[in-house]
């Protein structure tokens, strides 16, 4: 069972319809729960389709969650996983912490610095507007910028921080209405990065 630090005072960053709380060196577990991670989640690498063609996506995936929980994201359908027993016991911490009930994870694997995620919202029609979003980081160091929806946006206007091998991030609603985000390519950085980011959706039927 992982062990986490007890912070009652997250870091918090905030500017209009933007709400982060940021928990540094969150699990103390950290090196354990990546090991178990990289060899344990049945990774895969999804492709989109883009001008006719299908690229590869710049990272591997793997969707978790509960049954009824399928999920769309770059044009590809989730099918979910079985929970493992590492993830289960993190998403019954994270619940607690975020005032959730996560139903569902997307993890995601940046195998070095070429891999990354451009810019986007996680604000499909399946995730629940309401529940706040956590992401866990484990691994290498990357930058995780964001910026406001919008053509007209201005550099000045952009928010980042640097996410570091254990650190938890909670957005919080309305980020995902107002703002994008993304992972950008680091191509000095030579270590794996993994991502877990807890959701909260829409059963199907519900």
């Amino acid at each position: 069972m992982p062990r986490f630090i007890s912070m009652t005072a997250p870091i918090a960053m905030a500017a209009a319809n933007l709400r982060l709380r940021h928990w540094p060196g969150w699990l103390t577990e950290a090196d354990a729960s990546l090991e178990n991670l990289l060899n344990e989640v049945p990774w895969q690498q999804e492709s989109i389709r883009l001008f006719g063609r299908r690229h590869p996506l710049p990272r591997l995936t793997c969707w978790m969650a509960d049954p009824g929980c399928d999920y769309s994201y770059s044009g590809a359908r989730q099918i979910p996983q079985p929970w493992s027993h590492a993830v289960l016991a993190l998403r019954e911490r994270l619940g607690a912490l975020g005032g959730s009930r996560f139903n569902s994870v997307l993890l995601n694997l940046y195998r070095d610095g070429r891999d990354g995620m451009g810019w986007h919202a996680d604000d499909e029609p399946e995730l629940d507007p309401t529940a706040p979003i956590a992401s866990l980081s484990l691994g290498a160091s990357r930058s995780f910028r964001f910026k406001p929806k919008g053509k007209g946006s201005h550099q000045d206007e952009r928010q980042g921080l640097e996410l570091g091998h254990g650190d938890l991030l909670l957005m919080d609603p309305p980020t995902q209405q107002f703002w994008l985000h993304e992972v950008p390519r680091r191509r000095r950085v030579e270590r794996p990065r993994l991502n877990l980011t807890f959701r909260v959706v829409r059963r199907q039927g519900a």
